[in-house]
């Protein structure tokens, strides 16, 4: 018996039922872009594609064997060394939402930072409505712990029945300080909890960043900049520990790149985008280390995003 209409099958496919329009600014190159997120059909994944290139292979793919070094943000080539940067936040709001087949045209190099979270693509994806596909979600179990270091930042992943991601950061700015955080993320955790928090800045890195041509597009509403003991962006954070929150997004958005969900525990001690890459690269580089498997009852809300509804949004944004 088919299920009611209000009732999610949580064990399918999903893309949008309509496109999803953005447009803003690119947090480091500062230009205008316009982002459309489109419906795709069961197993296409997630593709972007540069609309404004005529003269080469314009798609490139949200994998992780795309990925191309880069130390603030993340960014996918395709082998005709077309690009795609900042991508992590849209990949966390996608992966956070339950969507797993999107084409993403984009007329510019660089996503658009808009308010420096993932909710305004939530809230977009959410208002163009997520559509249901006959074919069952295709999970990355890992079956044992694999782990990156890279001085004292760490990277690890073991074995769990759902994606959990458990992170450590530690600045000496005292507004920032140490913090700590873990969060199943099943049951639309990501949107409630993690979704609004603004990506983090100091005030010295800011400068050295300007000096070097970048975070141009970077401003006190779109990024949380802290000196010392201060928070320096207007209206102050959203929640105490907005920065640990705001790296529990960016992991998820990384992870999303594994080429479906990930069954397992995430632990992060100061990591960052090159490094849970090379997490992940380690992982798929051990055959014995993870398995494909198809979502069936069983794994029922175990998922991100898992029957995600507007409710869910953060209440209170400033």
């Amino acid at each position: 018996m088919a299920p009611p209409p209000h009732e999610v099958k949580r064990d399918v496919q999903n893309s949008l039922t309509s496109p999803a329009t953005f447009i803003g600014f690119g947090l480091h190159s500062g230009a205008p872009v316009r982002m459309v997120v489109r419906p795709a059909p069961v197993d296409h994944g997630i593709w972007f594609r540069r609309v404004d290139l005529t003269d080469c292979d314009p798609m490139v793919p949200a994998h992780w064997n795309a990925v191309t070094p880069s130390r603030l943000c993340t960014v996918v080539e395709n082998a005709s060394g077309v690009s795609v940067s900042t991508i992590e936040h849209v990949m966390a709001a996608l992966a956070g939402s339950g969507i797993h087949n999107a084409l993403i045209d984009v007329d510019g190099p660089e996503v658009p930072i808009l308010d420096g979270s993932a909710v305004p693509f939530v809230e977009g994806f959410l208002s163009a409505g997520i559509d249901e596909l006959e074919a069952p979600v295709r999970a990355v179990r890992v079956l044992k712990s694999v782990e990156v270091r890279d001085g004292e930042a760490v990277a690890r992943l073991d074995p769990a029945e759902m994606l959990e991601i458990d992170f450590r950061i530690s600045f000496e700015d005292s507004a920032i300080g140490t913090q700590t955080r873990r969060l199943n993320m099943a049951n639309g955790a990501f949107v409630r909890e993690l979704s609004d928090s603004r990506t983090f800045c100091r005030q010295v890195d800011v400068d050295a960043m300007r000096q070097a041509g970048l975070a141009l597009g970077g401003t006190m509403e779109n990024a949380v900049v802290f000196m010392g003991d201060r928070v320096l962006s207007p209206g102050g954070l959203r929640h105490a520990d907005e920065p640990v929150r705001h790296k529990m997004l960016d992991a998820l958005g990384d992870l999303a790149l594994a080429g479906g969900p990930i069954l397992g525990r995430y632990t992060g001690d100061r990591a960052g985008h090159a490094l849970t890459n090379r997490l992940l690269r380690a992982l798929f580089a051990d055959p014995t280390a993870w398995s494909v498997v198809d979502c069936g009852p069983q794994t029922l809300g175990k998922l991100p995003g898992v029957g995600v509804h507007a409710g869910d949004l953060p209440a209170v944004r400033h």
